[in-house]
């Protein structure tokens, strides 16, 4: 089924939107949740809310790609989640690793002004990404966007673990230097 005919079960306040959502995109939204949360029963229950968030943004919301749209809301779903926890629960997550990697280059706002700073780092943080050959992009969007492990982003990218290792390190690093061009503090 398109994309477009789910979209319009939805509007159309069909059920079989769920069905077919899940039939389509069930194991590439528990995957996203996996990544992050490294627990199936909560990933399995962050992607029935995702179906839930879903039902009840379409209508007003007609996504032009699906995948994109769930998926974000996956993710950002499994954040909510994973902060929730508590630490006592994160040491296993490719998110915890991920942002672990990261923290060198940014970091998480305590007040309203730091949080309209981090709206400018991420409009600089795509401008960086932006400027990176393809697969460069591709391997940080899988590490730290969808939280793969670095043995599935090696595998996406068609390189080895190493390879994909240094190259996150440099994109780091370009990253890094990108930023503090830019002012920001680091």
């Amino acid at each position: 089924m398109e994309d477009r005919d789910i979209v319009t079960l939805y509007w159309q306040r069909d059920e079989e939107a769920i069905r077919q959502t899940d039939r389509q995109y069930g194991r590439y939204l528990s995957a996203i949740a996996f990544h992050i949360l490294a627990d199936r029963e909560d990933s399995r229950e962050t992607v029935n809310d995702t179906y839930l968030r879903a039902w009840g943004s379409m209508p007003p919301h007609r996504p032009q790609v699906l995948a994109t749209y769930l998926g974000r809301i996956t993710r950002q779903l499994s954040i909510d989640r994973w902060r929730t926890r508590g630490r006592a629960k994160r040491g296993g997550s490719q998110y915890a690793l991920s942002l672990e990697e990261l923290g060198d280059c940014v970091s998480g706002a305590a007040t309203p002004e730091e949080a309209l700073d981090l709206a400018e780092l991420g409009r600089a943080i795509g401008d960086y990404l932006r400027t990176l050959p393809l697969p460069a992009r591709r391997a940080f969007l899988c590490r730290y966007y969808y939280a793969d492990s670095l043995a599935e982003t090696a595998r996406v990218c068609g390189i080895s673990v190493p390879a994909v290792k240094s190259q996150l390190y440099r994109t780091r690093q370009g990253l890094r230097t990108y930023l503090e061009k830019e002012g920001f503090d680091i």
